[in-house]
């Protein structure tokens, strides 16, 4: 049975909005979060034991700016937690989409309580490519930069997400946020964004997971709203993933001048129990992890590659710690 995953993009439409090749790779006008498409992809052929995340079988219920009313309905009531989830570099729009299936059904297959989800993702224009030749780092900068220019687009994202989970909250569901990778560096721009443009406080979600977070390190140090000093006012608790071992982040560290990452070993000061009180944050040292196959690339993935790792997610979920 295909896997349903709504969604949000500022992709640039090259095409009707209801072919996946329609969906590019360049930003839609950064001032302006009218020209974000909303619509409903359907993934059919995903396999967990395979680890392959499937295909995008059909788009629909496409709207520009909002989502359409029979998405609104459904999210208002899901029946189920919601997961909002943002993807990282190297991710085309089929890849966002699809692994956001793939998400949703392993947490499922957790069989806990509190795991079964409705998927939302918000596609950012990643070119999808590791590597751009003659010179290797540009794809990542240019992704980098894509990924900032999204701040405005993803916090209009999170306002018109804002009464949908008010309603699904209301009927008992739970509402979380996953980012990985450098979808926290999007996610640090739509959080000044948020506050920049006169939002206040909102309890957008129960637990924020920042998995492998290519963020610098010190996020949490820009008081009062930079980048992701203020993201504890817009969710209950902030669990952070990081591991030491994860040799991404230490080519992405290289490249950003020396710059440490906050999935390399947490953020800065994490010791400091009055900055990072435990009731507000949790941090996962997910270093001593050796129940999957190390890599490059799974060293990077740890958060879905990883069976310890996965139960600790829905171990969240389902609210055992």
């Amino acid at each position: 049975m295909p896997a349903t995953v709504y969604f949000a993009t500022n992709r640039v439409l090259n095409g009707a909005a209801d072919q996946l090749q329609s969906y590019g790779e360049s930003v839609v006008a950064p001032s302006n979060p009218n020209f974000v498409t909303y619509g409903t992809a359907y993934v059919e052929d995903a396999n967990l034991t395979a680890d392959t995340i499937g295909a995008i079988k059909s788009i629909q219920d496409i709207e520009q700016g909002r989502f359409s009313q029979n998405a609104v309905d459904d999210l208002s009531a899901p029946g189920r937690t919601l997961l909002v989830f943002i993807h990282g570099f190297d991710n085309s729009f089929e890849n966002a989409i699809t692994r956001a299936a793939f998400n949703q059904q392993w947490f499922a297959a957790s069989g806990l309580a509190g795991a079964e989800t409705t998927v939302i993702a918000f596609s950012w224009p990643s070119l999808g490519k590791l590597i751009t030749l003659p010179f290797p780092d540009a794809a990542y900068r240019r992704d980098q930069t894509t990924a900032g220019q999204s701040g405005l687009h993803i916090a209009a994202f999170f306002a018109n997400l804002e009464p949908l989970i008010s309603s699904a909250r209301a009927k008992g569901n739970r509402v979380f946020l996953l980012t990985h990778s450098m979808g926290n560096w999007a996610l640090q721009a739509a959080v000044e964004s948020w506050f920049s443009h006169g939002n206040g406080d909102a309890y957008l979600f129960d637990e924020i997971v920042l998995a492998a977070a290519d963020e610098v390190y010190n996020t949490f140090e820009f008081l009062p709203t930079g980048r992701l000093s203020a993201l504890d006012r817009l969710g209950r608790r902030i669990s952070t993933y990081a591991s030491e071992q994860d040799a991404v982040l230490k080519l992405s560290m290289a490249v950003n001048l020396g710059a440490k990452r906050l999935g390399q070993d947490g953020p800065h000061d994490r010791a400091n129990a009055s900055r990072f009180p435990t009731a507000k944050y949790r941090m996962v040292d997910c270093t001593g992890f050796t129940d999957y196959s190390l890599n490059l690339a799974s060293s990077h993935q740890y958060y879905r590659r990883s069976p310890g790792v996965r139960t600790d997610m829905a171990n969240i979920m389902a609210k055992i710690f």
